[in-house]
């Protein structure tokens, strides 16, 4: 439903649902949805590593190399990434054997580095072990909703050999059931 169409009184329109039930409508469709995931990394403000799952992410061009990917703007390396053009990351695209990375960065913890193995690439922290690694700048940032979209220019790429790791109904997996 968008903006504007609901009724005086605040409800929708007859036949359609409400915002609530829509949202778990929409949250439970696409969780059906096969996605690849990825460490996004940055450097922080203060000079420390930060870094996210991220599962909405594609590639979006080849000249030049870029991707697409979407990340929370209430995550502290969502607010990081969002604080400009040219914000340098890393991206690691996690083979079958990355489910622990992925967890330690769907999490919380204010030092997701602490127990993973890792070294700088300039000004991005680079996960050793992922399967794939691509090196980026923020060429574009789109606001919308609670996610910002951001367009990352491909400034290097070690693809990977091994299975992806996926996220599909809600689990991390490399085989689809």
């Amino acid at each position: 439903m968008t903006e504007g169409t609901a009724l005086a009184d605040g409800q929708p329109p007859a036949g359609e649902p409400a915002e609530g039930v829509l949202a778990e409508r929409f949250t439970e469709a696409m969780s059906r949805l096969v996605s690849g995931v990825a460490v996004a990394t940055a450097r922080r403000a203060d000079g420390r590593p930060t870094g996210m799952l991220v599962s909405s992410l594609c590639s979006y061009s080849v000249r030049p190399p870029s991707v697409l990917m979407a990340v929370a703007d209430g995550s502290r390396t969502g607010r990081e990434l969002s604080a400009g053009p040219g914000t340098a990351f890393g991206l690691h695209l996690l083979g079958a054997d990355g489910e622990t990375l992925a967890r330690v960065f769907a999490g919380g913890a204010d030092d997701k580095f602490a127990d993973v193995l890792w070294e700088w690439d300039g000004e991005v922290p680079r996960l050793l072990g992922a399967d794939g690694y691509l090196r980026c700048r923020v060429a574009a940032a789109f606001p919308h909703g609670d996610h910002t979209a951001l367009v990352g220019e491909v400034s290097s790429c070690v693809p990977g050999e091994g299975q992806p790791l996926v996220y599909y109904r809600r689990r991390l997996d490399w085989r689809l059931r």
